[in-house]
Formats: C-alpha cells, structure tokens, sequence
C-alpha cells in the first residue's frame, strides 16, 4: 500500500510498475506492456537494500529503474517520462555522449559495452542485444541502488547489477555462477526531477570475461 507521501512524488520517481500502468497512448516496443512480475520475485528474493519509501534512496532507485525499463521498452523518446528528452545525454566511462534517440535505436547494451573480443555492438540490432542477455541470464540481470552519496541536482549514487549466468551467452556455456557488476553513476536531474543527463561508470571487460569463462562448445566440437 503507498503511503500519501509516495503518491505525492511525481510519477516517474514512482514505483516502476506504477509507471506502466499510466500507458495512455504508450508506443510499446512489443505492442503491449512489459510485465515485470518474474523480475520482481528475483529482485525481493536477492536485493541486499530495502530502500524506506520517499527516501532519497527509492527516488533515486525509481528514476533509473523507470529510465531503464523506458529505453527498453518504449520505442518513442517523446514518451520517456523519465528524461528532459531535448536536453539528455548519456555516457559511459567518460567516452560518447548519446542521445535519447540513440539509446531508442541502438539499446543501452550496445551503448554500454562497445567494442570487445567478447562483445560486438557493430554486429548485433536493438533486439538481438536484448535476446543475448535475455538468454544469458534467463532470471533477469537485475539493478539496485546501494547507496547515493549526494543529492540533487547532480545525484550521485553507487550501483550493483546482477544474475545468475545459467544461460549460453552466444556460444558459451553457462557456469551457474552468480555474475555482478558494481559502479557509480551521477545523474544531473531537473527541478521536477527528470534525468537531463547520465554518466555510467563501471569495468565492463570484468563483466564480459565472467560470461565466457566456461569455454565455447560450438568451437570446442568443430576443431
């Protein structure tokens, strides 16, 4: 049950679920809403923080969330409630700076990871990069906010991305073993709490070698 003071934050620092009720005229990527509900069983098992509702904490967890799961989902950036559209840019490890409109065509995964060994962003579409993970972690790669470390305007906060790798990531075998990502984002956010820009910092080459440290199969049996 939310309380008065939830009811009273904007929408898009709500409770993500709560966003994607309020779909009035939503472009959906797929042609219907996303159902989180197996992601939310995995994410009140396995999150080590409980945030107090209108925390600054949960506000700051909400906007991400709600942002991840619009660039996700949402095939018009017009429709992002969660961004100041004109004005967002977002940026990892100091490199490019995207637009929302790149985010909306090329995927965050494409966008975060780049150019690897283990990871091509050249090679793969908006939707294959979600089905490589999707497949990789068939119980969701989940996000939670640990801790921030100062407010608006430009919130700081620390992060944890996490699963279980019990799926093939393209021609690896899965390990069974629980896969995570730890990094630091600033979020410069307007005075109704919209995100204007976003810089992502974390190792993403940690990331990819855990997913191909259990050897490729489809290799192993053509030499």
């Amino acid at each position: 049950m939310s309380s008065e003071k939830t009811t009273e934050l904007p929408l898009w620092v709500q409770d993500r679920d709560i966003v994607i009720a309020h779909d009035e005229e939503v472009q959906w990527r797929e042609g219907k809403r996303p159902d989180y509900s197996y992601t939310n069983e995995f994410l009140h098992q396995e999150s080590k923080f409980q945030h107090p509702e209108g925390s600054l904490e949960a506000i700051a967890q909400n906007l991400v969330r709600n942002f991840e799961m619009e660039a996700s989902n949402k095939s018009n950036p017009q429709q992002w409630l969660s961004i100041v559209t004109d004005k967002f840019k977002m940026s990892t490890n100091g490199g490019q700076q995207y637009t929302a409109e790149d985010v909306a065509l090329e995927g965050t995964y494409n966008l975060f990871l780049g150019e690897s060994e283990q990871y091509s962003s050249e090679t793969e579409t908006f939707e294959s990069s979600f089905q490589v993970f999707h497949n990789a972690f068939p119980h969701g790669f989940l996000w939670e906010l640990t801790e921030v470390l100062s407010g608006p305007p430009n919130v700081t906060f620390k992060w944890r991305h996490w699963g279980t790798f019990n799926g093939s990531y393209k021609n690896y075998a899965p390990t069974g073993e629980r896969v995570e990502i730890v990094g630091i984002s600033i979020a410069r956010v307007s005075d109704d709490l919209k995100i204007e820009s976003l810089e992502h910092y974390f190792d993403n080459n940690v990331f990819l070698q855990k997913l191909t440290a259990g050897g490729c199969p489809f290799h192993s049996q053509n030499q």
